[in-house]
């Protein structure tokens, strides 16, 4: 089956009907010890962060502002966004929902999509794209810096120092706190590096790719990258679109309002790369685990990713408040090096 890019993902996901606001669920659980530094010279972000792209597509104003509320009322500190998702809704969304707890957290955000309008309707890490993008970024979401500013995806024509320069005058100019890249390889990290280095420019703080228990691929090449060049590692997609959170079951119906129900409906080929026969086996197997040692499929996937030294924070997607403290408790487990090798038996690539 051909792999997907995180953009038709997202866009498929968007189709969704938008889910309406729901109560707020009890609130007694903090994410402020699972804090973490950002790569080696980032600030200081919660271990568990909250994935925007549902905000404006799956979720309306009201929505969003109850997954805020609930996040930062958790102690979560890290909210990761786009200009791409529902074509800045998600950011204008995000802003509002804020308000004034914005000083509580940091935004991230991400530039290089295709927006349609401007001088780069197209997109790209061109510097008079980045200066467009940015400035609307920055009234989308009502505030006057960006704490993390991601390129989305490298477009594989605009040359590396063109990009670093103009987020390094951004830096400067005091719009943006820190970079950081998303969808890179281990080649393009280091040769960014490299020019910040001598240039004396503004340096990516972390690498934003998708990384699971079951997506693994980052590891042969790109996690030795970071450790080496100091960069935090942000994964997305760390519950394969609610795989990893054990709703969906082998020889069931998808459940109405979920991921995977717009996905096979939309586009099976979207619900198959998620879930399919071979996931099923991997996934019984560490569910059993799991079970055995009193914690669940959830637990597996947070703990484990943030059981390794060069995870930052771990982006996660909410529909709902109660997704919030779900994953924050999750977060609280780790493996012991037993069940630590017990996954890579199931879940490493061979």
């Amino acid at each position: 089956m051909p792999r997907l890019s995180r953009r038709q993902i997202l866009t498929t996901s968007a189709a969704a009907a938008v889910i309406p606001a729901l109560p707020i669920a009890d609130l007694s659980v903090r994410a402020a010890g699972t804090n973490r530094t950002l790569g080696r010279g980032g600030p200081v972000v919660s271990g568990v962060g909250v994935g925007c792209n549902n905000f404006g597509g799956r979720l309306d104003a009201a929505g969003t502002d109850r997954v805020v509320h609930a996040a930062v009322a958790n102690g979560i500190t890290l909210f990761d966004t786009a200009d791409v998702y529902s074509r800045g809704l998600s950011e204008e969304y995000l802003g509002k929902a804020l308000g004034k707890r914005r000083s509580e957290v940091l935004i991230a955000t991400k530039f290089g999509g295709s927006m349609g309008a401007g001088p780069s309707p197209d997109g790209g890490g061109t510097s008079t794209n980045i200066m467009y993008a940015a400035e609307a970024s920055l009234k989308r979401l009502n505030t006057d810096v960006i704490d993390l500013y991601q390129y989305h995806r490298p477009d594989g024509v605009t040359p590396a120092e063109e990009t670093l320069r103009a987020l390094d005058d951004l830096v400067q100019q005091g719009k943006v706190r820190y970079i950081g890249n998303s969808n890179f390889d281990a080649t393009q990290a280091r040769e960014s590096a490299k020019i910040s280095a001598e240039d004396g420019l503004a340096s990516y703080v972390s690498a934003q790719n998708y990384y699971s228990l079951l997506t693994r691929d980052i590891e042969d090449e790109l996690v030795p990258a970071c450790e080496e060049l100091g960069l935090g590692v942000l994964p997305f997609f760390p519950l394969e679109s609610g795989v990893l959170t054990g709703k969906y079951k082998r020889n069931e119906a998808f459940p109405e309002g979920t991921r995977m129900a717009t996905f096979a409906a939309l586009s099976p080929e979207f619900a198959e790369r998620f879930i399919n026969e071979e996931r099923f086996n991997k996934i019984d197997q560490l569910t059993e685990i799991a079970e055995a040692n009193g914690v669940s499929l959830l637990n597996f996937a947070f703990g484990w990713l943030l059981n390794k030294p060069y995870i930052a924070s771990v982006i996660a997607g909410a529909s709902k408040a109660e997704h919030i403290e779900s994953n924050v408790k999750a977060a609280e487990w780790r493996p012991t090096p037993d069940v630590d090798r017990e996954i890579d038996r199931i879940t490493r690539p061979t």
